[in-house]
């Protein structure tokens, strides 16, 4: 079990949860995720919880690969608003910020957001980790090769799963130093790792534990699934279900999802099963 506190709320995970996914950005790579306009903001919000959504995780900036990378003042404009309608029409719902920019991570944060997530694990903004501990929120720590503009051009590691173990260890330690105790972790399937690295890692995934952190798995509608099916993101509903099912085997706390009721099943699935 873990305990996460949230700007004054536990949020207590003792069996798994749900995160589901909010972008407001013109180019995700799944365009039904996809959301500008304030009353289908809201009726996705209303949707999303009502579905099982423990978590919404909110974001200004697309981050698949080759996107376009945004300047903390853009991003602003697009997701401060967006978190502070949300907060005010869903209080009790707990919001992420999706975001690598400290300056919109404290913006985020005073509209009503209560855990910060960062694709870059403070390798694009430094003052990140100094700005997660005077908020004194949960920090999701992902980790990426690269930025999302080159993740994906030829991704080469000598031993994948010490790496990115490695990789949370020394981030950990500097979180900690900083004054950081909430901290969730998220391996980054899809960020800096082929399709045959992510299986890799992924069947791998069960020895995050030792790193007593809440592990966070985002393989939505991802490259994981629509290669190997050769599928669209569109028609990788049944795959991503499959693959969220195997994460919660290995250990997984929070799905981070398009499709909050698939993912909420699968976990009343494995629950039962677990627990027969």
């Amino acid at each position: 079990m873990f305990t996460l506190n949230c700007k004054g709320r536990l949020l207590i995970i003792d069996k798994p949860i749900v995160m589901g996914i909010i972008n407001i950005t013109p180019d995700s790579f799944y365009k039904n995720s996809r959301i500008q306009q304030a009353d289908a903001l809201l009726d996705k919000a209303s949707a999303l919880i009502s579905q099982g959504a423990t978590v919404l995780d909110m974001g200004g900036q697309s981050t698949r690969p080759g996107s376009e990378f945004l300047f903390a003042d853009v991003e602003m404009t697009r997701i401060i608003p967006a978190i502070e309608l949300v907060h005010k029409h869903f209080p009790e719902v707990i919001i992420s910020v999706d975001t690598f920019w400290s300056s919109v991570a404290s913006e985020a944060v005073k509209a009503g957001a209560s855990i910060i997530n960062d694709i870059s694990a403070g390798s694009i903004d430094h003052y990140m980790f100094e700005t997660v501990a005077n908020l004194r929120v949960p920090y999701v720590l992902m980790h990426m090769k690269g930025t999302p503009q080159n993740m994906q051009q030829s991704p080469v590691y000598e031993n994948l799963v010490k790496e990115v173990l490695d990789f949370f260890i020394t981030r950990i330690g500097r979180l900690k130093e900083v004054g950081v105790n909430d901290i969730i972790i998220d391996p980054g399937f899809g960020f800096g790792k082929t399709v045959a690295q992510n299986y890799l890692l992924f069947k791998n995934m069960g020895m995050f534990n030792m790193l007593d952190c809440p592990l966070l798995i985002g393989i939505s509608r991802k490259s994981m699934v629509t290669r190997t099916l050769n599928i669209s993101a569109i028609d990788a509903i049944n795959g991503t279900t499959v693959l969220n099912t195997l994460a919660l085997t290995h250990g997984a706390n929070i799905l981070r999802v398009h499709d909050v009721k698939e993912a909420t099943d699968a976990i009343k699935i494995y629950e039962a099963y677990r627990c027969a």
